[in-house]
């Protein structure tokens, strides 16, 4: 079986959307890039993430062709190979339907610098991708302009998208996220929020490229 490892992550963290709470039902999908094979790993297509085997996960080239696998792959794939067409630094993709970030995206909301932490996001806020039916080239498109410089937007109406190197960091850039976005809707309920200047972000992405273990 190619790409088994991929696969398996996939497998995994497909069980994760569900048990941190990032989607219900089978909303969302994952994906890994494997750039030495060309392919990539994809959830399969409405299927319960706790029944998903490795062998149900869908391999794809960047034309999106089927290259191993049985079960239809996601809707979404094109939202996953945009990026690994596109983009050098990812090599994973995460899409949720979590729900404070489906709140801001059905408000038409960024999320601004409200915490220090968005810059795991790569920049002083998370946009908002414009509106385009799922499973669409045009909703992946959209996604891709939302999310130059970044790695997280919210998908109008709908849900929230990441990226990074990993599928580990992806899925803590989802995590994340949805954290703030929490954290924003309810201060805004409330108040005005405090919003961090654009200076001191810059200061936080020089931080977090040291931040863990190396």
């Amino acid at each position: 079986m190619k790409m088994e490892l991929e696969r398996k992550q996939v497998v995994e963290y497909g069980k994760k959307l569900i048990t941190s709470g990032l989607t219900t039902g089978t909303g969302g999908n994952i994906s890994i890039y494997n750039a030495e094979v060309g392919l990539f790993a994809i959830s399969p297509s409405g299927i319960d993430y706790f029944e998903t085997k490795p062998e149900d996960v869908v391999l794809l080239d960047l034309e999106g062709n089927v290259v191993e696998g049985k079960r239809k792959p996601s809707s979404e794939l094109d939202m996953h190979r945009i990026y690994y067409q596109k983009r050098n630094d990812i090599k994973a993709v995460v899409h949720t339907h979590s729900t404070y970030s489906t709140v801001l995206s059905t408000l038409g909301w960024e999320l601004p610098a409200a915490n220090y932490y968005i810059a795991i996001a790569g920049g002083n806020n998370v946009r908002c991708a414009d509106y385009a039916s799922f499973g669409t080239y045009q909703l992946a498109e959209n996604s891709y302009l939302a999310m130059q410089d970044r790695y997280a937007c919210f998908l109008a109406n709908h849900g929230l998208l990441t990226g990074s190197h990993s599928i580990e960091q992806a899925f803590s850039i989802a995590e994340e996220t949805e954290r703030m976005a929490e954290i924003y809707y309810r201060v805004s309920c409330v108040g005005k929020p405090n919003i961090l200047s654009n200076e001191e972000v810059d200061f936080m992405l020089e931080k977090f490229q040291s931040y863990g273990q190396k």
